[in-house]
């Protein structure tokens, strides 16, 4: 009798197994629905406390909190230290530049040699532009007439300076300008003093303080950059630019609207991450609530919308904000999916 009735046990636990009631690799599929489970706390590399990285980023980590995933953002270097951050694991998530996490992803520029493979896309967030400015009063009309002119083309071995290149190369200019490594605060006040005839800036526009406020009272223009010059640089394999036109009220001596490129600020993650945690992480950023949010950080956080995520996405995207994306009905090109 004893054995009969053990038998009966084992067969009825094998029933509940085999009905899911008792887990054991056969229970139910988690849905989309259910809370991302995640025992570390996601850091997320920012900015200075000056810019839009930083505030972005706080908020962002702030709703992801009341989401019930830890997470806490940190200031730090920008664009390039945060690529490096996740590449060496301090880093869950970080916000930068579309075309550092290209450069960081391929192992370009300053990332030669040390590729950062794990580097994810989560969302594009916003542009920021590519602006090559110069005094109001300046006879310098296109980049062609930069020729033999001395231009601030960013500080040395930084985004700002290999944008320039690339972009002056297309205009067939960059090796008879006279080169100025200057940070954007510097290039300004050089502009507005005469000791330089234009200033590259890569940032949201209108830029504070570097070029707003110096342009109340030394009036400044962005020289356009035409069609053929992106196109150039999209034949290139430079796929981060993104096409951008400034109104003629962005800056005070500007009389009209002007076209220029772009890049994009990017939500990335390490590819470590589980992808319920990124697919919760995804969804929860383009909640309409949260991005209500979101859009009261700063001027440019406004730009960040489900229906412009993957413009100018340079490098793979997660599965879990793969999963979301196509989820919505969103087609995810094959270049994006790792």
């Amino acid at each position: 009798m004893k054995m009969k009735a053990l038998g009966l046990v084992a067969l009825l636990v094998f029933a509940l197994v085999a009905s899911g009631c008792i887990g054991g690799g056969g229970g139910e599929t988690a849905s989309s629905e259910t809370k991302a489970t995640y025992s570390g706390t996601i850091t997320i590399y920012t900015g200075g406390t000056s810019g839009v990285y930083f505030p972005l980023g706080s908020k962002y980590a702030e709703i992801l909190n009341k989401n019930g995933i830890k997470a806490k953002a940190v200031t730090s270097g920008a664009s390039v230290t945060n690529a490096k951050a996740i590449g060496e694991g301090k880093a869950q998530a970080a916000i930068l530049q579309n075309d550092i996490a290209y450069y960081a992803y391929n192992g370009l520029y300053m990332f030669q040699g040390q590729a950062v493979k794990n580097i994810r896309g989560v969302a594009a967030l916003y542009p920021e532009t590519i602006q090559f400015v110069v005094r109001a009063d300046s006879d310098i009309k296109s980049l062609q007439d930069l020729a033999g002119k001395k231009v601030a083309i960013g500080a040395a071995g930084s985004g700002t300076a290999v944008a320039a290149e690339q972009i002056l190369k297309a205009a067939g200019v960059w090796d008879s300008i006279q080169k100025v490594n200057q940070k954007f605060s510097e290039a300004a006040q050089s502009l507005k003093v005469g000791q330089i005839d234009a200033a590259v800036i890569v940032s949201g526009a209108p830029t504070p303080p570097a070029v707003n406020q110096i342009a109340v009272q030394t009036p400044v223009r962005v020289l356009p950059i035409p069609d053929d010059i992106l196109n150039k640089l999209h034949d290139q394999g430079y796929i981060f630019y993104v096409r951008q036109v400034l109104p003629k009220d962005t800056y005070n001596g500007m009389t009209e609207d002007t076209p220029t490129v772009a890049v994009k600020a990017i939500l990335a993650v390490s590819a470590d991450l589980p992808d319920d945690v990124v697919y919760q992480m995804t969804k929860i950023l383009f909640d309409p609530n949260n991005l209500a949010e979101l859009h009261k950080v700063h001027a440019k956080t406004k730009y960040i919308s489900l229906d412009t995520a993957l413009d100018g996405m340079s490098i793979p995207l997660h599965p879990g904000a793969i999963k979301f994306y196509e989820e919505k009905g969103i087609k995810v090109p094959d270049k994006l999916k790792p």
